[in-house]
């Protein structure tokens, strides 16, 4: 029996809008994992510590305040003071292309843009749980 994979969605910042994060987490749970949504506002330590205490596979970052290069580098550096360096980090939100690789050498596994299809999220997820489990 394998255990379900645990993905922590959070909203980091001050962006309110968190539809998104929510279609996102129940596409997550109706592909089978479990999925801890910690709304919004949420600091790079509120995020770290709950992907802590959550034991998470994954976090799930949802930004749509053009904040992605500020917020998340606070976020790996708290993830990796906590010991997190092995849990996958990914982003959705808008995101300019440009910006991808930059969020990528900050140690961002995957980026999804508005209007992703959720298959390839979940298909993502598996192949990033995949090759770490191999």
């Amino acid at each position: 029996m394998t255990t379900a994979i645990r993905v922590l969605i959070a909203k980091p910042g001050l962006d309110g809008h968190d539809r998104g994060a929510k279609v996102i987490a129940r596409a997550l749970r109706d592909a089978g994992m479990e999925v801890i949504y910690t709304g919004l506002r949420q600091t790079p330590e509120m995020i770290s510590e709950a992907a802590l205490q959550e034991d998470v596979d994954i976090v799930g970052l949802s930004i749509l305040s053009g904040a992605h290069l500020a917020l998340v580098p606070r976020i790996r550096q708290e993830m990796d003071a906590n010991g997190l360096q092995d849990v996958a980090l990914i982003v959705g939100g808008i995101v300019p292309d440009e910006d991808i690789k930059v969020l990528q050498d900050m140690g961002v596994s995957a980026v999804f843009g508005p209007g992703t299809n959720t298959v390839d999220i979940v298909k993502r997820i598996h192949e990033l749980i995949g090759a770490r489990q191999a």
